[in-house]
């Protein structure tokens, strides 16, 4: 059985705003989330920036501080991002441990789905609960075992954040999280929108988040020249994806949650739909650890198959929102990927990284590149490339450099490659 998907609710953390608009309004403007670290002392560290949340403060969703206590900041994310999601869907929240407590804002609502098995939660989180881990291993190292928070196994392993979300939500279907590095929020999106279309749900919570911006993930990810560390003085202009002079990616926090539905079950409760979701294709390099093929077969590929499961040609997408993530290896294979799959049709396309505004989120990068492209869908605008002053050679495809572009956009794609060489791309439709 064939299904057709859409979208209901999209809610969000990053670096540049805590809600959708917010966000959307600032990445059309070009607006760079990315300033210097101020969660701990860099002095040491070879990169001194990144996109750190601002003003998150997790009681405004809800999170009282005994359940707040018991989450990584990266299910606090997740939990944060589901509120501003469920409540643009309709789907009712309650208190995670005491259900009788309905969240201020869901009293009115009826549930979404007569089978609570219907529902499922399906997340990506690259690294879980990185944060935890540093803070508690020093405890462990200054006072002792028996000083180790007893919360610490849940805070850090990467299913929590779909656990607590579940307990608030009722929903009792599929819940998986997915470990794909940089690709596992898409990944997550992709098997979401799969188990839907082959009736395994009606509706599925899905998404992505990340919180890893903190000392150990700095000094590892520096200690392999990963992270941009030429522009520590001038923090807004260090993500810079396919410009010439890119030295490395910027680290972000945050993510977002997207409410995959079932078409005719959304029509039958009255459900606003956001956007249609059409392809998903997912492969694997099989060359190096960190590094992309060069050839880009891999991501070719995935390409291909997003576009034959959506069953539309090439020339059919408007925009990509690109993984863009400033580094050499990732912007040379992506648009040389591009290239050879889109053919002549590449040089019509909008290709914009929107990481050059938030940074790269990791495991949540993919989920909020995917409510980039749901919102382009929407308003017929693609977000710009800043920072994109000087495009490295054979770097000629349109990037929508600096400034949004206002265009027709029926069909957008979202790439997302991740260590370990795997590969995601997801498809989004205009929904009329």
């Amino acid at each position: 059985m064939s299904r057709r998907v859409v979208i209901t609710g999209i809610g969000t953390i990053n670096p540049l705003a805590n809600n959708v608009e917010d966000t959307w309004k600032k990445m059309l403007d070009g607006v760079s989330g990315i300033d210097t670290i101020k969660s701990f002392n860099t002095d040491d560290y070879r990169c001194k920036v990144g996109g750190e949340l601002k003003d998150f403060t997790p009681a405004n969703y809800h999170i009282d501080t005994k359940i707040a206590n018991k989450m990584d900041r990266s299910q606090q994310i997740a939990f944060a991002c589901t509120v501003e999601a469920t409540k643009m869907a309709g789907i009712q929240m309650t208190h995670p441990e005491d259900h009788s407590v309905i969240l201020p804002g869901f009293e009115n609502m009826k549930p979404v789905v007569s089978d609570p098995f219907r529902m499922g939660v399906m997340f990506g989180i690259g690294v879980g609960g990185i944060l935890s881990f540093q803070e508690q291993l020093r405890v462990l190292d200054t006072k002792g075992a028996r000083r180790v928070s007893p919360f610490i196994i849940p805070k850090m392993i990467v299913n929590l954040a779909g656990g607590w979300v579940a307990q608030s939500t009722n929903a009792k279907g599929i819940n998986t999280s997915y470990v794909t590095a940089c690709a596992s929020s898409t990944n997550a999106l992709g098997e979401a929108f799969l188990a839907i279309k082959n009736n395994r749900a009606d509706v599925i919570i899905s998404g992505g988040f990340e919180s890893g911006i903190c000392e150990i993930s700095f000094a590892g990810f520096g200690n392999m020249h990963a992270l941009s560390s030429k522009r520590n003085e001038e923090p807004q202009k260090a993500s810079r994806p396919f410009d010439k002079d890119r030295d490395g990616f910027v680290m972000g926090d945050g993510g977002a949650t997207i409410i995959l539905e079932e078409y005719e079950h959304a029509k039958k409760r009255g459900a606003t739909i956001l956007a249609e979701f059409v392809g998903y294709g997912l492969t694997e390099d099989a060359h190096h650890m960190t590094s992309p093929d060069p050839e880009g077969s891999g991501a070719i590929r995935a390409i291909n198959d997003a576009l034959a499961i959506a069953e539309i040609k090439p020339d059919s997408i408007d925009y990509i929102n690109a993984h863009g993530t400033s580094t050499g290896a990732n912007d040379s294979m992506e648009t040389n990927a591009i290239k050879k799959a889109f053919g002549t049709s590449a040089h019509k396309l909008s290709v914009s990284s929107t990481k050059s505004m938030t940074g790269h989120l990791l495991g949540g990068a993919g989920a909020v590149e995917a409510m980039v492209c749901i919102k382009a869908c929407m308003d017929d605008k693609v977000p710009p490339t800043i920072n994109l002053d000087n495009p490295d050679e054979g770097f000629d495809l349109d990037y929508v450099a600096h400034t949004m572009k206002s265009r027709s956009v029926n069909y957008a794609m979202s790439n997302s490659f991740g260590f370990g060489g795997h590969n995601a791309v997801i498809i989004l439709k205009k929904y009329k």
